[in-house]
C-alpha cells in the first residue's frame, strides 16, 4: 500500500514539474516572439496561430500567460486586447547592403553601436534601395541565425534615383529590368514616359514614384542609349551605372582652353631650372598624359642626382573655378577597357600639363642624391621647371636596357639597379610583393574582343614604381617631421590585416598546398612574400592573389598620420599623378602652402575631401572592373566550343564559382543546376558536400567545365562541370 501510494505521488509531482516546464517554456516563446515583432501588436489568436500552437492544453494557457507578462510588465495591452512587448529597442542609423532579393543587411554608421550589420528582410525594408542611409529599429533579440535583425523605420537619403537597364514593352504597359546587381526590382514605366525607347533597348531611367504598398517603383526614361548589346551602348550602360560622366562640361572646360600656353621668363626664374639635365618620360605606348618624367645626372662628388618630376597641375588649375570644382567631383581618371573618363579635360591632361618631350614644362619635384648603393643621401622638394629630351615607350625603354644601345641606355641601366636596390630595400624592411594578374582585351573597331594578354611586369613597370613611391614616401615624411604630424595633410594610409581574416585566407593557401604561416604577427609581410613568390606562374596564382587581397584592409586617403602596412612605411601619400587622382593635387596644394611658411588648415574640411576621394576611387575600380567583366563575358561567348581547364575560385550556398585558367574569365556553376546529387554547403570549410556522394568541391579544386550561358545585361558567365555523365550537355545560350 505505501509504495502505491509512494508512486502516485511521484507521479504527481513529475507531472506538476511538467506541467510546471511546458508553462515556462510556453512564456519564453511568447515573450521572445512579442519583443521580435517590437512595435506590433497581436491578440491571443493570432500568437496561437503565429506560434503554431496546437495542442488545448497549450492554447489554453496562452490566456492566463499573457496576463501573468502583462502584470509583471513585460507586455502592454491595449483596449481591443491586443498584446505588444514593452521592451525598449534601439535605433540605428545605416546604409542598405541589398544582397539579395530575400533580404539586406544594414551597416551601421557607428559599428559601436551594434554587434554586427543588421538582418532586414525584404518585406521590412520599407522601400530602400542598396546604398541608402536608413533609419532602422533593431529587435531586442538576435534572430535564428544569432544576426541582429530589425526593421527600416525611414529612408533618410536615397542613394540613387537613376538607374541601367533594358526596356521590356508588352502591349498595355513596360518595365525597365536594371542591370545593377543589387537592385533586385524592375521599374515599371508608362508608354507615355518611354522617350521612344523600343523593346530591348538600354536606356537610363529615373524613379519617379513608389508608393506604399506598390510591389515596383515607378519612373520614366531620360535617356535612351541605343540596342542592348552592342559595344558603344554596353559602354554607355556602364559608364551610367556608376555615374559616370559622358562629357566635359562646358564651364570647365572653357575655362582650360583660355589658359595660355607661354611660361614667363618670371615664373622661371621663381622655380629651380633643371631643364639642362638629362630628362625622358617612360609610359606606356598610348599614353598621351604624361604626369611624372625622370632626371638623372653624376654630381661631382660622384653620388647620383635623380630627379622625379611630377606635372604642377596646380599651377593651372586655381581654386574655386570651375575647373577645380569639376576635377574634386569626379576625383579620379576612370580607364575602361577602350577609353579614358579624364579628370581634367584634354587641353590640360594631354596639353599644358603633359610633360612631352622638347617642350618647356613646369612640375612639382622631389630631388635625391643617392649613393651607388641607392641610400638617400638628402633630399630636397620644390617647385621646377624641366625639359624633357626623350619620351619612352616602357617597351622602348626595355628594350634599351636589354641591348645595351640606343637612347639614355646606360641611364637607363643604372636606375634599374638603382630601383633593384631600392626595391630589395623595402621588402627587406616588410613591405609586401603583390603582383596581381592584369588583363588586357584586343579590341576590333567595333569593339569586339579578337584575344585578350596578360599584362606582363618587367623591370622597367618597377623602375618607375620604385622611383615614385619613393618620391610620395619622402613628401609624406617630410611633412611629417615638419611639426610631429600636427600639421594637416593628406595621407594614404593601409591598416594592418585583422588576424582572423589572415586565418581564413591560411586555410584557403593550404588547400591549394601552400604553406602560410600567420603564427608570428610580425613577419606577416615575410609569410605573404614567401607565398606570393611560390604561386608565380601557377593556375592558382590570380585566385590566391585575389584572396590575399580581399584578407587585407582597404587602402584610403586621410589626415590621419598613419603608416602602410603594404608598402612598409611610416607615413605614404600620393604626389605622383595629379593630372588622374584630385588627392595628389590636395598634396601639391598642402605642401606649396607649407613650403611657403603657411599654417596649418582646419583639418576637418581636408578630411571631408579625402572621405570623397577615397568614394569615387572605388566607383572608379568598379567601373573597371564591370567594363573588364562585360568583355570576358562576350568574350567567353564568341569562344570556341570545348572544355576548358578551371579552377574553383569561391564557394557559396547557391554555387561554385570557377576561374577559367586560360582565359582568367570567372564564371558560375549553380547549384541547383548540379543534378548528379543534392549539395549542402559547409560554410565552415568553404565547400559543397553531396548528401548521397559525400563528393566534396573545395576552394581550389582543379576542374574541367564547359559554358553554357552569357549575359550580357547581367555580366555573368553560367558553367557546368564537363565531367557530369549524368547529364547531356546543354545547347550554349547568350544574350
Amino acid at each position: 500500500m505505501g509504495r502505491k501510494s509512494d508512486r502516485k505521488n511521484s507521479n504527481k509531482n513529475k507531472n506538476k514539474k511538467g506541467h510546471s516546464n511546458d508553462a515556462a517554456n510556453l512564456t519564453r516563446r511568447i515573450l521572445q516572439f512579442l519583443d521580435s515583432n517590437y512595435g506590433e501588436e497581436f491578440n491571443s489568436k493570432q500568437i496561437i496561430k503565429k506560434l503554431e500552437i496546437r495542442d488545448s492544453l497549450s492554447k489554453g494557457g496562452v490566456e492566463p500567460i499573457l496576463s501573468k507578462l502583462l502584470a509583471s510588465g513585460h507586455v502592454s495591452k491595449n483596449p481591443r486586447n491586443y498584446y505588444s512587448s514593452t521592451k525598449d529597442p534601439s535605433f540605428i542609423i545605416g546604409t542598405v547592403d541589398f544582397v539579395n532579393p530575400r533580404f539586406a543587411f544594414v551597416i551601421p554608421d557607428d559599428p559601436t553601436e551594434n554587434d554586427g550589420d543588421i538582418l532586414v528582410k525584404e518585406a521590412d525594408l520599407k522601400q530602400a534601395l542598396d546604398g541608402d542611409k536608413v533609419r532602422v529599429m533593431v529587435n531586442p533579440l538576435k534572430g535564428k541565425f544569432g544576426k541582429s535583425e530589425g526593421r527600416v523605420l525611414e529612408v533618410i537619403e536615397r542613394d540613387r534615383d537613376e538607374f541601367v537597364g533594358r526596356v521590356e514593352i508588352s502591349p498595355r504597359f513596360a518595365f525597365v529590368v536594371p542591370d545593377f546587381k543589387k537592385m533586385h526590382k524592375d521599374i515599371f514605366v508608362h508608354r507615355g514616359d518611354l522617350l521612344g525607347a523600343e523593346h530591348n533597348q538600354k536606356v537610363i531611367i529615373k524613379l519617379t514614384e513608389w508608393r506604399e504598398g506598390d510591389k515596383n517603383p515607378t519612373g520614366k526614361v531620360i535617356r535612351v542609349l541605343g540596342q542592348a548589346g552592342l559595344h558603344e551602348v554596353e559602354i554607355h550602360s556602364i559608364m551610367a551605372e556608376f555615374g559616370l560622366p559622358f562629357e566635359y562640361p562646358e564651364a570647365p572646360d572653357a575655362e582650360a582652353n583660355a589658359i595660355s600656353d607661354k611660361i614667363t621668363a618670371k615664373e622661371i626664374k621663381a622655380r629651380k631650372d633643371f631643364r639642362g639635365i638629362p630628362t625622358f618620360t617612360i609610359d606606356p605606348a598610348d599614353a598621351k598624359d604624361f604626369d611624372d618624367a625622370i632626371s638623372y645626372q653624376v654630381l661631382p662628388n660622384g653620388n647620383l642626382e635623380v630627379g622625379v618630376h611630377i606635372a604642377d597641375v596646380t599651377h593651372y588649375v586655381q581654386p574655386k573655378t570651375a575647373l577645380e570644382k569639376e576635377a574634386y567631383n569626379r576625383a579620379t581618371s576612370v580607364y575602361l577597357v577602350d577609353r579614358t573618363i579624364p579628370m581634367l579635360p584634354e587641353r590640360l591632361s594631354n596639353g599644358l600639363c603633359s610633360l612631352r618631350p622638347n617642350e618647356d614644362k613646369l612640375t612639382f619635384s622631389c630631388v635625391f642624391e643617392l649613393d651607388i648603393e641607392a641610400n638617400v643621401i638628402k633630399h630636397w622638394i620644390g617647385r621646377t621647371a624641366i625639359h624633357s629630351d626623350r619620351r619612352f615607350a616602357y617597351e622602348e625603354a626595355q628594350e634599351n636596357i636589354d641591348n645595351q644601345s640606343g637612347d639614355f641606355f646606360e641611364e637607363l641601366t643604372i636606375l634599374n639597379n638603382l630601383a633593384k636596390k631600392i626595391r630589395k630595400k623595402r621588402f627587406d624592411h616588410g613591405a609586401v610583393n603583390f603582383e596581381t594578374v592584369e588583363v588586357k582585351f584586343k579590341l576590333d573597331e567595333k569593339g569586339t574582343p579578337l584575344g585578350l594578354m596578360v599584362k606582363e611586369r618587367k623591370d622597367i613597370h618597377k623602375l618607375i614604381e620604385e622611383f615614385m613611391l619613393l618620391a610620395n614616401k619622402y613628401v609624406a615624411e617630410f611633412i611629417f617631421k615638419k611639426n610631429k604630424g600636427n600639421d594637416t595633410f593628406v595621407y594614404r594610409t593601409h591598416d594592418s590585416p585583422d588576424m582572423d581574416r589572415l586565418d581564413t585566407f591560411s586555410g584557403f593557401a593550404k588547400r591549394f598546398g601552400h604553406e602560410f604561416d600567420i603564427e608570428n604577427e610580425r613577419k606577416i609581410s615575410e609569410a605573404l612574400n614567401k607565398l606570393m613568390d611560390e604561386i608565380q606562374g601557377k593556375p592558382e596564382q590570380n585566385v590566391l592573389e585575389q584572396l590575399a587581397i580581399r584578407s587585407m584592409a582597404k587602402a584610403k586617403y586621410t589626415t590621419e598620420p598613419k603608416g602602410h602596412f603594404g608598402l612598409a612605411f611610416a607615413h605614404y601619400t600620393h604626389f605622383t599623378s595629379p593630372i588622374r587622382r584630385y588627392p595628389d593635387m590636395m598634396v601639391h596644394r598642402l605642401l606649396d602652402h607649407y613650403l611657403q611658411g603657411g599654417k596649418s588648415p582646419d583639418a576637418e574640411e581636408w578630411e571631408q575631401k579625402c572621405v570623397h576621394s577615397s568614394e569615387r576611387e572605388k566607383r572608379a575600380a568598379d567601373a573597371e572592373r564591370a567594363s573588364i567583366k562585360y568583355k570576358q563575358v562576350e568574350f567567353m561567348s564568341l569562344a570556341e566550343v570545348k572544355d576548358y581547364d578551371g579552377i574553383v575560385s569561391g564557394v557559396t550556398e547557391w554555387g561554385v564559382f570557377v576561374e577559367i585558367t586560360e582565359t582568367k574569365c570567372e564564371g558560375m556553376i549553380r547549384v541547383q543546376d548540379m543534378e548528379d546529387d543534392y549539395y549542402e554547403f559547409d560554410q565552415k570549410n568553404m565547400r559543397l558536400v553531396g548528401s548521397k556522394t559525400k563528393k566534396m568541391i573545395t576552394l581550389g579544386d582543379k576542374v574541367k567545365v564547359r559554358v553554357v550561358n552569357t549575359d550580357i545585361d547581367r555580366r555573368t558567365i553560367d558553367l557546368e562541370f564537363a565531367d557530369n555523365d549524368n547529364k547531356k550537355p546543354r545547347a550554349r545560350a547568350f544574350r
